[in-house]
């Protein structure tokens, strides 16, 4: 159903351009945002295979397991009901991956982590609806694929929005967390 959307949509703007007189100018506008597409696409590539990179580098040296143990004991209060270590790795890698704005790289964690909370009934699934409410939230320390856009789309000061992504995220954070453990208690 998009599809047919999104086609009817497109021939609707062409059929209209053309009645108005502006087919060269739409066409010539719809090769250079096809243009514009394909070199946002590679520089965003470049950033993508360096965070990319960093987390296999982290992961081969063992220091991603560090860095989960001591995610771990940051989210250890909120998580009180996951005793799965492999589940608790799997949470700390997408974590971490999810505060740096990695979001590509977080989702095979991510999944991973959602299957093994799944096999531990309801404790599981509080925990996994949790997690989820985090990661919705989208808190990151780090916004690299937002700057990364910025500066490929000619950003003069593409990091100017790190504090306000910061608070904004933090803020979201913190309320989809304690709603998803006032709703908890409620039960």
């Amino acid at each position: 159903m998009t599809g047919k959307l999104w086609t009817a949509l497109t021939l609707t703007a062409c059929l209209l351009a053309l009645i108005e007189g502006n087919g060269a100018r739409s066409a010539a506008a719809l090769m250079d945002s096809g243009t514009a597409a394909v070199n946002m696409t590679l520089e965003l590539m470049g950033s993508m295979a360096l965070w990319g990179g960093l987390m296999e580098q982290l992961h081969a040296s063992g220091d991603i397991v560090r860095l989960g143990r001591w995610i771990r004991r940051a989210m250890q209060p909120i998580f009180p009901g996951v005793k799965d270590d492999e589940a608790w790795s799997a949470m700390g890698m997408n974590a971490a991956a999810n505060l740096f704005g990695l979001g590509n790289a977080a989702t095979p964690s991510g999944i991973r982590a959602a299957q093994l909370l799944a096999r531990h009934g309801e404790e599981g699934l509080r925990a996994l609806a949790l997690m989820l409410a985090l990661n919705n939230a989208g808190f990151q320390l780090m916004p690299t694929t937002v700057i990364a856009m910025r500066a490929a789309a000619g950003s003069a000061h593409p990091a100017d929005i790190w504090l306000p992504t910061l608070a904004c995220s933090g803020v979201a954070a913190a309320v989809a967390a304690a709603l998803m453990l006032l709703t908890d208690r409620r039960k």
